[in-house]
């Protein structure tokens, strides 16, 4: 199975298409150049047959074989705890943010157990790892920013400290999202945070660019600016 997909998966792959994916993606360097929509196509194939015998024998040694691994999860028919176990199982794999964003965007079982999945993700967003991490607080920003859970939501992503830039990024895209959905809960949190400079600032820059902020409103996010300290050469 495992060299049909393959050769499968090279007879889709555009030359061009691959040095485009590659410049937005800089520390892979295992791309075919495979279009998501073709991987999508070929996931939900898969996962209408016997995807349990495919993950456990698929291959990681291109990222299309990954993603198409992260794909096929999504689109399985599973109870919770086997659903679980093959999340848990694929995160591990997970090295740039390309395969974390689409990964948790096809997790939409978590809809149905939004609590069971909530405490599922806790451990990722504690950890050290940083696309572990992102993979907890796309997992947030995709399927969390009700009211139910946005105050939660908030101080998890306040709670996160690490350096990583992939990090930093996710959290101020949660946190603009946030604001786009929750408005008022999220302005008081952006009043009051632990934020560090870059993020917070990031936050707001990626709420100005949304076309759901009315101008005005873009106006005074950016009068919410933090000014840096810039290095002084001597």
């Amino acid at each position: 199975m495992e060299t049909e997909i393959r050769t499968q998966l090279l007879s889709l792959a555009e030359p061009e298409y691959q040095k485009f994916s590659a410049a937005l993606i800089p520390n892979i360097t295992n791309l075919m150049g495979v279009r998501l929509p073709a991987i999508r196509k070929m996931a939900k194939k898969l996962a209408a047959g016997d995807w349990r015998a495919y993950l456990k024998t698929a291959d990681d040694d291109y990222f299309e074989e990954v993603m198409l691994q992260a794909m096929v999860i999504g689109h399985v028919q599973a109870d919770l705890d086997e659903w679980l176990e093959h999340v848990a199982a694929f995160v591990p794999k997970i090295d740039n943010w390309s395969i974390c964003d689409s990964f948790c965007a096809g997790l939409k079982y978590t809809r149905v157990h939004s609590e069971s999945m909530w405490n599922f993700l806790q451990p990722y967003l504690k950890s050290d790892q940083e696309y572990e991490i992102r993979f907890g607080v796309v997992m947030l920003l995709n399927f969390y920013l009700d009211e139910t859970y946005i105050d939660r939501v908030l101080v998890s992503l306040d709670q996160i400290k690490h350096e990583a830039y992939y990090v930093k990024m996710a959290v101020a895209w949660a946190i603009s999202m946030a604001y786009v959905k929750q408005p008022e809960v999220t302005m008081q949190y952006l009043k009051n945070n632990t934020l560090d400079d870059f993020t917070y600032n990031k936050a707001l820059q990626k709420i100005t660019e949304s076309y759901r902020v009315d101008p005005e409103t873009k106006q005074m996010i950016r009068s919410l600016k933090r000014k840096t300290k810039r290095s002084v050469r001597v």
